[in-house]
């Protein structure tokens, strides 16, 4: 099997990351180790938190197998703690069949007044917002139907992971990733008697798409953790993506217990 490793920048986290490549070779791993995406891994560890996981699904995409190990604040995405080296070797070199868990993904297509199309993609969500302190100004259409006309701070549309990230701070609904759906949520909409907006989370199936038109000269577009801004962009349309990420479960842990230990007790 070849292994990838995708690291937070601290010290702690390559010393776990040199214990763990130790543990390996001490139990005669048949494990080899890339240093990058040209040499594709069959299996990629992000050693660090949810950042570092974002990281290293977009540098290593959809092919491989991901696994998390936190070394800081309980990870959403991380099933191992430093402590818990030793189990997790011997379920490699045991050659134990995980649970494959699979992640729907939020598919971009970003039209420019020019005519360019860029295509992305995230695994947590795309954030729209203003380049400037001004207000966000887009029309929003469902399947081609007008929604309406936001004015506000932003607008998130997430993958069911994604739910339980910056969707959940607005409010937003959790999803369950087995739903293929993805969500579109208001950051702090101006609703009074000039302007409306629905002021509230949709949840949209995998065959409906949400087309955001903008009026704004200068944007910023969050993906996951790129964001930059972009000039004349006319349209941004978002669906559920015909990909998706997946992780290599050897724990029984639920969903649900994910979001309980990431948001109430604080443990697994």
């Amino acid at each position: 099997m070849k292994i990838a490793t995708v690291l937070r920048n601290d010290d702690y986290t390559r010393e776990v990351e040199l214990q763990l490549k130790e543990k390996l070779m001490a139990k005669g791993s048949m494990c080899s180790f890339v240093t990058g995406p040209d040499e594709q891994p069959d299996m990629v560890l992000s050693i660090g938190g949810d950042g570092t996981l974002l990281e290293a699904v977009h540098q290593y995409g959809i092919q491989p197998t991901y696994v998390g190990i936190h070394t800081g604040h309980l990870g959403f995405y991380a099933d191992w703690r430093p402590d818990e080296l030793d189990d997790f070797v011997s379920m490699l070199m045991e050659q134990k069949e995980p649970f494959i868990a699979e992640y729907p993904t939020v598919q971009c297509q970003i039209t420019t007044c020019d005519g360019q199309v860029y295509h992305k993609w995230a695994l947590n969500e795309l954030v729209l917002r203003n380049a400037s302190l001004s207000t966000l100004v887009a029309c929003v259409y469902i399947n081609g139907d007008e929604l309406e006309t936001f004015r506000g701070d932003g607008l998130i549309v997430s993958s069911p992971s994604g739910s339980t990230a910056y969707n959940k701070a607005v409010d937003g609904a959790i999803v369950h990733p087995s739903i293929e759906a993805i969500q579109l949520s208001e950051i702090a909409s101006i609703n009074n008697q000039a302007y409306r907006t629905i002021n509230s989370s949709l949840v949209l199936p995998k065959h409906h798409t949400v087309e955001l038109i903008v009026m704004n000269p200068e944007i910023m577009i969050g993906l996951d953790r790129e964001h930059g801004v972009w000039k004349n962009v006319r349209s941004i349309i978002c669906r559920v993506g015909q990909d998706k990420v997946k992780f290599a479960r050897y724990k029984k842990l639920t969903f649900w217990s994910r979001v309980r230990s990431s948001f109430i007790t604080g443990s697994r």
